[in-house]
């Protein structure tokens, strides 16, 4: 499976629950997160997509780090089950 079909996936199934996973790109911020995900109730997270197995690399570690240091939320998802994981915890928190 490659890293389009997941990040396809995770497009499909955030529309399914009333979101929207924007293609984030953040030019002079090489190694930014793919997807910047707009949830219903104003929640929005990261998410870094990778085919299954792959790691980040060392700017997307930073870019990571840096996120979150900022308090953000930002997820690194290689297969559809922790997309259906993701997408489920998601819809039903608050």
């Amino acid at each position: 499976m490659s890293e389009k079909e997941i990040e396809d996936y995770l497009t499909k199934r955030v529309k399914n629950i009333g979101g929207r996973a924007y293609k984030f790109v953040s030019p002079g911020n090489s190694g930014v997160p793919d997807r910047l995900v707009c949830l219903p109730g104003g929640k929005i997270v990261f998410v870094e997509l990778k085919a299954p197995g792959e790691k980040t690399r060392p700017n997307q570690d930073s870019q990571i780090r840096k996120l979150r240091d900022l308090g953000c939320e930002v997820f690194v998802i290689d297969n559809k089950e922790t997309v259906n994981e993701q997408v489920e915890f998601w819809r039903e928190r608050p």
